[in-house]
């Protein structure tokens, strides 16, 4: 439904997306996750249209974003952070307003009204006026001018930004109604939006997509670790027993919390559990604990985003290096 391929956008000397390609299936809802600056807004925002890529091609449901970006609108539903909405409006009006942009006719405009106001849950707040209104109930407005038209693709950005618990809870069970029959892109920087409501994550960092895989995956992506409690100080015994049967695998042993007890973690490819219960065994030490550590998304993103900028600044300054010596 959107296919995004080796685009790239920069604003001057910066750039803000880099070689960025992916492919998203219909009845999905997928996180573009990343840090404020990461390139995320500027990537919906070429699949909308509003932005034109220096290089690379998008389409929307098979149109070509910059060749026929008129019926690429038609195919999407945008919602910006901050929606564009009229204070003074009543969300009936305003709703009605936007559905004339759409050149619907009047019998499918008030169709096109009634059925977004329905799907939005904003009946009891439709003639009241949009200024008067919650956060939350203005964030339904903006959800429901972009359904207006009955979109196949839904462009979500920041959906729940500044929003209250239970609003959060109300506005994700309303993203997953409308993901049944929809693709759904929904970009924010907030991890646990992602754990909740997405099936796919798609991480940029530096304008670079650095990962692209399932929540449950992504967060499991470092489970070559292991960690261990066992009896007896960290002492050279065990070292040694831990260096023989783990041979170049990294480990870390500290005090445990309970007194008289020692806390190891083994890390890296080909570590096994068994082979360190035997480490253990084989210095005389008791085992009350050992169990594979997977990350959090919390730990694994973060990581994926440090590496990634780290190699972006280093890439900087070896241009800047490069430049001077010319």
């Amino acid at each position: 439904m959107i296919h995004v391929h080796e685009a790239s956008k920069s604003f001057g000397r910066t750039r803000a997306v880099r070689n960025m390609s992916f492919e998203l299936q219909p009845g999905l809802i997928t996180g573009l996750l990343g840090p404020n600056g990461a390139g995320k807004t500027t990537t919906i925002r070429m699949i909308a249209g509003f932005l034109t890529p220096d290089e690379g091609r998008i389409t929307v449901a098979g149109h070509d974003v910059q060749a026929d970006s008129l019926s690429v609108r038609r195919q999407l539903g945008y919602l910006p952070e901050s929606a564009p909405l009229y204070p003074e409006m009543t969300p009936r009006d305003y709703l009605d307003y936007r559905a004339r942009l759409f050149n619907l006719g009047r019998t499918d405009r008030r169709q096109a009204v009634d059925r977004a106001i329905d799907r939005c849950r904003l009946a009891d707040m439709a003639h009241k006026r949009i200024g008067v209104l919650s956060k939350g109930y203005r964030q339904r407005v903006g959800l429901a001018s972009a359904l207006l038209h009955d979109p196949p693709v839904l462009i979500l950005d920041e959906p729940t930004n500044g929003l209250d618990p239970s609003q959060i809870r109300s506005t994700r069970d309303l993203i997953r109604e409308l993901a049944q029959d929809r693709t759904v892109l929904l970009c924010t920087h907030i991890i646990p939006e992602v754990e909740r409501t997405c099936a796919r994550v798609l991480v940029i960092a530096a304008g670079r997509l650095v990962a692209d895989d399932t929540p449950e995956r992504l967060a499991g992506g470092n489970a070559n670790r292991f960690e261990m409690v066992c009896q007896g100080p960290a002492d050279p015994a065990l070292r040694e027993s831990i260096a023989r049967y783990l041979p170049g695998i990294e480990t870390r042993l500290a005090d445990d919390e309970r007194p008289g007890w020692v806390r190891v973690e083994a890390s890296g490819d080909g570590v096994e559990g068994e082979a360190m219960h035997r480490a253990a065994a084989d210095a005389g030490r008791g085992v009350r604990l050992l169990a594979p550590v997977r990350s959090s998304l919390e730990e694994r993103v973060v990581r994926l985003i440090d590496s990634a900028e780290t190699c972006v600044d280093a890439g900087s300054e070896a241009e800047k290096a490069a430049g001077g010596s010319a």
